[in-house]
């Protein structure tokens, strides 16, 4: 699946990420931007990162509250052979995702 750049209001949290960056980023939207709506999206490992991040933003900037929907999405990775002759071998797999 080709990456996608996120649509403006979306953030797309990694587990690697800061989230005071993430934070400032959602402040500088509903503040000085005036968007009235940001998605926080996370899977797999960012789950807990997104979920911090949705607290701290509501401590932080008064007046929001939040709608969350969890599910889970199938990955499939595909995997070629180093030899010739050989099979593709494909392994698929679900991980937990959260929008928030």
């Amino acid at each position: 699946k080709e990456r996608q750049p996120a649509p403006e209001g979306e953030i797309r949290v990694t587990a690697v990420g800061r989230v005071a960056a993430y934070v400032s980023y959602i402040a500088k939207l509903l503040v000085d931007e005036g968007k009235d709506k940001v998605e926080i999206k996370a899977q797999g490992n960012a789950l807990a990162k997104a979920v911090t991040l949705a607290e701290v933003a509501k401590r932080r900037i008064k007046g929001l509250h939040q709608i969350t929907k969890v599910g889970s999405s199938e990955i499939e990775d595909e995997y070629e052979p180093l030899e010739e002759g050989l099979d593709k071998v494909v392994t698929k797999r679900f991980t937990s995702v959260v929008e928030i």
